[in-house]
This record gives structure tokens, C-alpha cells and sequence, in this order.
């Protein structure tokens, strides 16, 4: 159990649900890649195949996971490959200010660049010691332990750099921009001026 305080608004439940948006996705091992694009300081595309990507460094990290419905799981065990490195292998142009995390179906979620590259922030591949299970992400899902979950895009399939901010999905539909716990920034209407751009 965690020694730190909850986020206002938040309790610990007694199971460990798995909420998502839309069907859980068929893994194909062979047709997935993980790819990054956009504002890259080459102006180039990355790509990695399924195996390519699951030989990259690994980290562990344990954080509360804080969801927008009001529950907190303490302590979660995340391992996966740290944002940082993905950065390294794939530099932004100095002008990026902000990422979009695409994911399967076209999923969504936007955040700054330094809450992209903040402490414990993984695309991980194991929660607890094992591989994710397929309605917890698997094989990828982002961990952003710092933000509401929605912001912890499962089935993660790219990263765009962006030079200026554009909303997600949850966040087009009335969420949060920022998405800070702390600051319990649930929705848009919470909003101040500068937290994010337009809706709709």
C-alpha cells in the first residue's frame, strides 16, 4: 500500500477494474509497429516492429494509478520501455511543445512534451511482473502515473510530435486538458484560461 496521500475526490476500491473505450484489440504479433512521427528532428518517421521494440531497454517503476471515475490503485509495479529512451532514439525537433499517443482504433490522448518525458512515464509491457493482459493494454499501453489514466493510452500504436497543442479523444469530449489529479482537473469546464486550446 502506497504512504502517500490520495488525489481529492479519490478512494481506494475493493477489485481492480479495467475500464476502456470500444472493444479490447486482437494482438497480430507480425502487424503491429509502433511508429513515431510529426515534428521528428529529422522530419522522418521511426518505426519499430513488434520484436524490435520488445528488445529495447527496459525500467520498472511502482505509482499510484489515479482514474477520472474517482478510484486509486496504489503501488502499481509498471516495467516497459521508459519514454526517455524512446525520445533518444527518436529525437523531437526543438520546437515540440506536446505529444498525441494514438492507439488502436484510433484512440487518443494528448499531453505536454515534459509530462510525456516526466519520472516513472513508461510505454509498458508488464504490470506486476507479467505481461499486460489484452483489456489492460497488452502488448503496449503509456503509464503516466502523474495524470488521470485516461491520459495512460492502452494498445498504443504511435507518437506525434506536435509544435503547438490539439485535444485527444476523451479531451474533444469534454475532459480535462491537462488532466492533473492534484489539481482534480476532471473536465473542461474546470478549465482556465491556458489550459488547453479551443473544444471543438
Amino acid at each position: 500500500m502506497s504512504d502517500q496521500p490520495l488525489p481529492p475526490g479519490q478512494h481506494v476500491p475493493r477489485d481492480r477494474p479495467a475500464l476502456h473505450y470500444g472493444p479490447v484489440p486482437r494482438f497480430r504479433a507480425h502487424r503491429w509497429d509502433l511508429r513515431v512521427y510529426g515534428f521528428t528532428e529529422s522530419l522522418g518517421e521511426f518505426r519499430w516492429s513488434w520484436s524490435e521494440f520488445d528488445a529495447l531497454p527496459r525500467v520498472g517503476a511502482v505509482a499510484d494509478f489515479h482514474c477520472v471515475t474517482r478510484f486509486t490503485l496504489p503501488s502499481e509495479h509498471w516495467s516497459g520501455v521508459s519514454t526517455e529512451t524512446l525520445v533518444e532514439l527518436a529525437p523531437p525537433s526543438p520546437s515540440v511543445t506536446h505529444v498525441m499517443v494514438w492507439a488502436e482504433y484510433g484512440y487518443s490522448a494528448n499531453m505536454r512534451l515534459d509530462d510525456f518525458l516526466a519520472r516513472d512515464v513508461l510505454l509498458a509491457t508488464h504490470r506486476g511482473g507479467e505481461r499486460l493482459t489484452p483489456e489492460y493494454g497488452y502488448p503496449v499501453r503509456l503509464v503516466v502515473p502523474h495524470l488521470y489514466g485516461w491520459k495512460s493510452v492502452k494498445w498504443v500504436r504511435a507518437v506525434e510530435y506536435l509544435t503547438a497543442d490539439r485535444r485527444g479523444f476523451w479531451e474533444e469530449r469534454g475532459y480535462h486538458n491537462r488532466a492533473d489529479p492534484w489539481q482534480e482537473q476532471r473536465y473542461f469546464y474546470q478549465e482556465e484560461p491556458g489550459d488547453g486550446p479551443p473544444l471543438g
